[in-house]
Parts: C-alpha cells; structure tokens; sequence
C-alpha cells in the first residue's frame, strides 16, 4: 500500500556493509523518500548490491530543517518550481598528520547554486582544519559534490531511486524556529526495522 505524501519524508542514511573482498566496512550515504525506515529496504539493498548479508544502517536522519528551511517531500504535480533554491549533499575529505586516513565530515546546505554551496561547506571547522601543511595532496578537499550541474554533479533530487525521482520533489520553504533534525547512531539490521 502507498503511503500518502502528506506521511512520506526524505531520510538520509549512513550504510555500512563489508562487500566481498574487502577487509573493512565500508560506508555511504543513501537518500530515499518513504513513509518509514522499513519501506526503504528494497531501494537501500538496490542500492548497494552484493552486501545483503551484512548490509546495515549506521545512523540515518529525516531531513526536514536544514539552515532555517523547511524540507518536505511534495507530488511533482504539487510542486512549487519557482523556488531558486536546491539542497545540496557535499562530502568533504582531509587529512591529519599521523593518521593513515581519510576524514570525512558532511555537509547539508541550501543554496541556489553549486557554486555557493561550496563556499559555504569551504567555511567549516573540518575544511579549515584538516589540511597538512607543506604535503603536497594532503590538502582539505571536497571528494563528493552533489548538486544541479549537467554533468558529474548531482541534487539530491537526482540522487533519489528512480520511482521517488518520478513521483515526488523535495519542497524547499523558508521558516523559522524549527527545530534540528534528530540524528539517530548506532547499528540498524535491516531484518529489525
């Protein structure tokens, strides 16, 4: 049974699954819309084939407030279009000196371009702070950007399974007072959703 629109929300999620060959849980970041966590597991395992046995969620969030903007998902026929504004998913990576990794810290913005999006996420703490001095290659960088662009670069719209990118758009609305999006951590079997 379909849930109405009016139920449906956007979910961002942290996966983890060990893939074949691999010596180490690996990560990545899924959208989906959906009324409830349980109704996203067909698109999460289409998602990230190969991994079903160990497939989980590390931590997820419903993204409805992001910097002073209500997020709703809406039917395309409903949707308002005239709105300049995109929400923008950006992955910045950096390095620490003596650490033989890769920090990542996310990025959630709203912002008309992807340009300004940028700037934006080059303003935090973890970009100004995880750079190696005098290493070449070691510098703060932006690994994954998602945003409008025609080529590599995506919105999130875009980043949804095919049916939600048919069905539905994400509805950005200025508002004050909300308030932030709870974020939920810890490990989430899919078969205990």
């Amino acid at each position: 049974m379909q849930a109405s629109a009016q139920n449906l929300k956007l979910f961002m999620l942290l996966l983890g699954a060990k893939p074949p060959g691999r010596h180490v849980e690996q990560h990545d970041y899924f959208f989906g819309i959906a009324a409830t966590l349980k109704d996203l597991i067909p698109d999460i395992k289409t998602f990230w084939r190969g991994t079903s046995a160990n497939l989980h969620i590390d931590g997820w969030r419903e993204v409805n407030a992001v910097e002073g903007y209500s997020i709703k998902v809406v039917p395309k026929a409903e949707a308002d279009i005239a709105s300049p504004n995109k929400l923008f998913f950006i992955n910045l990576g950096g390095y620490q000196s003596g650490k033989l990794e890769e920090q990542h810290y996310v990025v959630l913005t709203v912002k008309p371009d992807r340009a300004l999006a940028m700037q934006e996420a080059k303003k935090t703490v973890f970009f100004r702070n995880n750079s190696i001095t005098g290493v070449k290659g070691a510098n703060s960088h932006i690994d994954d950007k998602y945003g409008i662009d025609v080529d590599d670069i995506y919105n999130i719209d875009e980043m949804l399974a095919a049916g939600a990118k048919q069905q539905y758009h994400i509805q950005i609305t200025p508002a004050e007072g909300l308030p932030e999006d709870e974020v939920h951590l810890g490990y989430f079997r899919l078969d205990k959703l």
